[in-house]
């Protein structure tokens, strides 16, 4: 624990003087003499003491002042706290290469499944969007709380030639920041069309980097077997990520040594590429999660739905510490009027 003015921590050496001073007064008050018309009422006045419960209210009053002491200097702690406000883009791989059977019943129909049970999962306030790539990327739902909607678009994939894993990337940035003038032509695969007078007008606004993993608003998971061979570097996008505070959490579905499959006449083996999905992840200061089977797509969905939705963060806890030293103020006054009859 920190504290913003830790200066006026030294206010605690104020407690040990009190404390003396609540010694001294029990001492005065023992030598003070009392007057009694009798033996009789001395010894009835000698009856039973209030002992040890004669000095809680002191002590609770005393903790209390030390509490309201420490909330003077403004501690922080770094608590986990849900995010207020959530954006998460899941990019999935819809290549040929998913259409292999080493997860079984394959790769797609795997990745289908454990996006929706993700979806599901999550708490109603975070928004979801859907990019699906191969050799283009293409935005199938828009950041949306609807979970119907979602699930619509996951059941929705088709199988395509190429995989472009730095257009997925590219794309979901796009989708996160449609303000920040991203080219999105060359991984979308639609023609350039020429700025609008409303366009030129515009004035463009500078890009400022800032800190990998910094922006926690939004968060990427891209799920592909990860063999680029198309489009952009992803290594690259992953960059554009990284200066935009974006993490891409990695998921890695297939296994390494792969398998063959055919479509159309032709056949090719694919194989999980594990090193460029690690890369990006640690680019942009997330984790790589491998799934080699359908069950461990399902646990690694499940372990993101509960890292993305928390955050850790450095927060004051001033009001704790005012509220607990109230509470032990008022407890302590409490007894002492319970018990004696007189709140001092």
């Amino acid at each position: 624990m920190n504290f913003l003015w830790p200066d006026l921590l030294w206010s605690l050496a104020l407690l040990p003087l009190l404390v003396l001073l609540y010694l001294w007064l029990l001492r005065k008050r023992r030598r003070s003499p009392v007057r009694l018309a009798s033996v009789a009422v001395a010894k009835a006045a000698l009856g039973k003491g209030p002992g040890w419960r004669r000095h809680v209210p002191p002590l609770l009053l005393l903790l209390a002042i030390g509490t309201l002491l420490v909330a003077t200097a403004r501690p922080i702690a770094v608590l986990t706290l849900p995010l207020s406000q959530r954006t998460i883009i899941l990019a999935i791989d819809v290549s040929g290469s998913m259409r292999a059977a080493d997860v079984q019943p394959n790769r797609l129909v795997a990745a289908q499944e454990a996006a929706k049970a993700f979806v599901t999962d999550l708490p109603r306030e975070v928004r979801v969007g859907v990019v699906s790539f191969a050799g283009t990327a293409a935005v199938v739902q828009a950041p949306t709380v609807s979970r119907e909607d979602i699930i619509a678009a996951i059941d929705r994939f088709q199988l395509q030639r190429g995989t472009a894993t730095g257009s997925g990337i590219i794309l979901s940035l796009a989708t996160l920041f449609p303000d920040a003038g991203i080219e999105i032509q060359n991984v979308t695969g639609q023609r350039n069309m020429p700025p609008s007078p409303l366009d030129e007008k515009k004035e463009k606004k500078e890009f400022v980097p800032v800190p990998p993993g910094s922006y926690s608003s939004a968060a990427i998971i891209m799920l592909t077997d990860g063999q680029r061979t198309t489009g952009p570097d992803p290594l690259e996008a992953s960059k554009m990520a990284a200066d935009r505070g974006v993490r891409v959490y990695t998921v890695g579905i297939g296994t390494t040594a792969g398998e063959t499959i055919g479509f159309e006449g032709w056949s090719m083996r694919v194989r999980l590429d594990e090193a460029t999905l690690k890369n990006i992840a640690s680019l942009t200061q997330a984790e790589y999660f491998y799934a080699g089977t359908a069950e461990d797509l399902k646990k690694v969905y499940q372990s993101l739905s509960s890292r993305l939705v928390v955050e850790k963060k450095e927060t004051e806890i001033t009001a704790f510490f005012a509220a607990m030293g109230a509470l032990l103020a008022l407890l302590g006054a409490g007894l002492s009027v319970w018990w004696f009859g007189r709140v001092a």
